[in-house]
């Protein structure tokens, strides 16, 4: 074993005589270098360069009007997206994005619809209808681009979404405090309304007290026209007769006064004569009553003469007249004045034929008599006039008292009337005073519950939210992007190819092993000539391979960190590492190579594959179909990708020592079945002299 390592320094140092053994040692070196480092500098942020990456953007967006706002929400995405710079975006007609995306000068076509904003205003109204954003890939240009700008149109939807949402739940908010402005305001007007109500029920209750009343006012007047009714009968009739008595007197003056009136027109001054001649006489008399003893029987029959014609003219003008002249009482004592002058003259003749002593008292008689005739002289000249206008006063009596009498007679036929209304008004009054009672009861209920709803109106506007710009700003906030990812990456690889590097670092060092065991012979051919142990042999055509693996290693890492820009979180660990698995990877080429000679090539390429596709360097292992998850578990690069993840991005180091273990099992088993074919190569068959196939 002491000698292996002097074998594979005379391995190495073959590849020094001469250019091209130096030229091949260098392309050996170079090799790793090139798979490793030009694979994760294509790929190192792919993300960080998509504003290269031509995409169309058609902006057909119209705008719209909602809440007497302009709404222009594609213009806002367009400025949005341009200052995003996630994509070189191209704005150009929609038949221009298809031609485009059909011929490869676009990637993929965003458009925004002519009624994007149209819709987006619509979800603050009575038909909300949803914005749509028209996304074109052609998988033929690029499948990766479309799969990326499916996440980026993703975050564009979302925003848009949320941005509309925001405006669609501020209005709900700004609803709100409406609402709860409206439900004060109609909480108030409950208020009144329940004290109108109270005041109603009061009032009602006024009223059918009132009404009671009235019912038996309404009774009482019904009796009271009752009566009424029966004595305005009665009046008919006393009026009725009233009047035809007044019609019988005034044909019976009128009769009357159609034969006296011309008479007493025609002599009225006789009777005025008369009357002063009996002054006179009885002056005369008196003064010569002496003479009047003499005289006295004369004088007594021109006394009765003229007594008689008074007479006449009294029941002319007051007894037959049909209207009693106002006069009469004058022509009455006038009447009566002859009379007694006539009597007197009777019983002065008389006396003075009995006595013709006694004077005194006959001076006396004579003195009334005397006064009595000037009266009657006095009305005499108007007593025509008088009796003319007393008739005229009885017809004018006559005329009201066939007034009065059918005033009377319509007076009663009203009362029947009011009397018929009184009862009719009674019993109206009494199903006012039923329903007033029942208006009265309903008010109290309805007091009762407009006092329940404005309380339940007051609970109600005290439970609605009333938001201010603030708290809306706020809410509206949270409930448009109500989930927020509170993502913590606990280990973050900074960029894409820190992220790949632990896949692409051990396949390019598993290139170079299998580069290297092209030019250096897997078993070391003077260990073999000069019949050496199968370990020597073994170990002797590995060391080589690791010695050029530890300067592929370092080579490959120090243009990662120093000219790509790779950071590692344990940069001396993970040279360490790399240095056991190139070690592992020289250990397995070796075996393949040394057991199934030029067939072990292509073993080592198959095995190289299958690692790849089984490691979960790209996607997790269990998205994979089951042959890979199932030998996942059984290969190197499964442990040593996982443990590089750890050793550059940082994490727990229970995958790196588990890796190094697996690793230095791997190790160990491929040199042991290495010395096992050594040995067998010590024995010659006809195959190794005649091999069926050569490389």
């Amino acid at each position: 074993m002491t000698r292996s390592p002097r074998l594979a320094a005379l391995e190495l140092r073959r590849f020094g005589r001469g250019r091209l053994p130096r030229a091949a040692l260098v392309a050996l070196l170079v090799l790793p270098l090139l798979y490793g480092a030009l694979y994760l500098w294509s790929f190192w942020d792919p993300y960080g360069r998509l504003d290269r990456v031509p995409v169309a953007l058609v902006n057909d967006d119209k705008g719209a009007t909602a809440g007497g706002k302009r709404i222009t929400a594609g213009d806002d995405i367009t400025d949005g997206l341009r200052d995003s710079r996630t994509f070189e975006w191209h704005e150009v007609s929609d038949a221009q994005a298809r031609a485009g995306v059909e011929d490869g000068t676009y990637y993929l076509s965003l458009t925004l619809p002519a009624d994007f904003s149209h819709r987006i205003a619509s979800s603050s109204g009575d038909s909300p209808e949803a914005g749509a954003l028209q996304v074109r890939t052609n998988d033929a240009n690029n499948y990766i681009v479309g799969q990326i700008s499916r996440t980026v149109f993703a975050e564009v939807r979302s925003a848009a979404s949320t941005k509309a949402s925001r405006g669609f739940l501020d209005k709900i908010f700004v609803s709100f405090s409406d609402i709860h402005d409206q439900t004060v305001t109609a909480a108030a007007g409950a208020d009144k309304l329940n004290s109108g109500i109270g005041k109603a029920e009061k009032g009602s209750k006024d009223l059918a007290d009132g009404l009671k009343d009235a019912k038996s006012g309404s009774g009482e007047l019904a009796k009271g026209l009752k009566k009424l009714d029966t004595g305005s009968g009665d009046l008919q009739k006393g009026a009725r007769q009233v009047a035809d008595g007044t019609q019988a007197l005034a044909d019976q003056v009128n009769g009357v006064y159609a034969d006296a009136g011309p008479f007493l027109k025609d002599n009225e001054k006789t009777v005025g004569d008369t009357a002063r001649l009996v002054s006179d006489s009885a002056k005369a008399v008196g003064d010569n009553l002496e003479t009047l003893v003499k005289l006295a029987p004369g004088t007594a029959k021109a006394a009765h003469a003229s007594a008689a014609v008074l007479d006449e003219v009294y029941r002319a003008r007051c007894e037959k007249a049909p209207v009693p002249d106002p006069a009469c009482p004058q022509l009455k004592r006038a009447e009566r004045a002859a009379a007694e002058t006539a009597t007197v003259a009777d019983d002065l003749n008389t006396l003075i034929a009995d006595q013709h002593g006694d004077l005194k008292t006959m001076r006396d008689n004579l003195g009334a008599l005397r006064k009595q005739a000037d009266a009657l002289a006095a009305r005499a000249p108007h007593l025509s006039e008088d009796v003319a206008h007393a008739v005229k006063d009885i017809n004018t009596l006559n005329t009201g008292a066939r007034k009065v009498a059918a005033g009377a007679e319509r007076l009663h036929t009203g009362l029947g009337t009011a009397h018929t209304g009184a009862v009719a008004l009674d019993q109206g009054i009494g199903t006012a005073k039923s329903g007033a009672e029942t208006l009265n009861g309903g008010l109290y209920k309805l007091s009762d519950g407009s006092g329940k709803l404005a309380g339940g109106l007051h609970s109600g506007a005290r439970k609605i939210p009333d938001y201010d710009k603030r708290d809306r700003d706020r809410r509206t906030g949270v409930m448009a992007d109500p989930v927020r990812l509170a993502s913590q990456d606990l280990h973050r690889a900074p960029n894409y190819g820190t992220g790949f590097a632990p896949y692409f670092i051990p396949l390019s060092l598993w290139v170079g092993a299998m580069v290297a065991y092209m030019l250096i012979p897997p078993l070391n051919r003077r260990a073999l000539a000069a019949g050496a142990s199968a370990w020597r042999i073994a170990c002797a055509g590995w060391l080589p391979v690791v010695a050029v693996g530890v300067l592929q290693v370092t080579a490959l890492m120090a243009v990662l960190h120093w000219a790509i820009g790779l950071r590692m979180l344990r940069a001396a660990g993970t040279l360490g590492f790399l240095f056991l698995v190139t070690t592992c990877f020289a250990a397995l080429v070796q075996w393949l190579n040394a057991r199934f000679g030029a067939a072990g090539r292509i073993l080592v390429l198959a095995l190289l594959m299958l690692q790849l596709t089984s490691a979960g360097g790209t996607y997790p292992v269990q998205t994979s179909p089951g042959f890979f998850a199932a030998v996942h578990p059984f290969l190197p690069m499964s442990y040593i990708v996982e443990a590089l993840r750890r050793l550059i991005t940082g994490g727990g180091l229970g995958p790196v020592w588990q890796a190094c273990g697996v690793l230095t099992a791997f190790t160990a088993g491929a040199l042991a079945l290495t010395a096992l074919a050594a040995r067998r190569r010590q024995v010659w068959t006809p195959a190794r002299l005649h091999p069926e196939l050569t490389l």
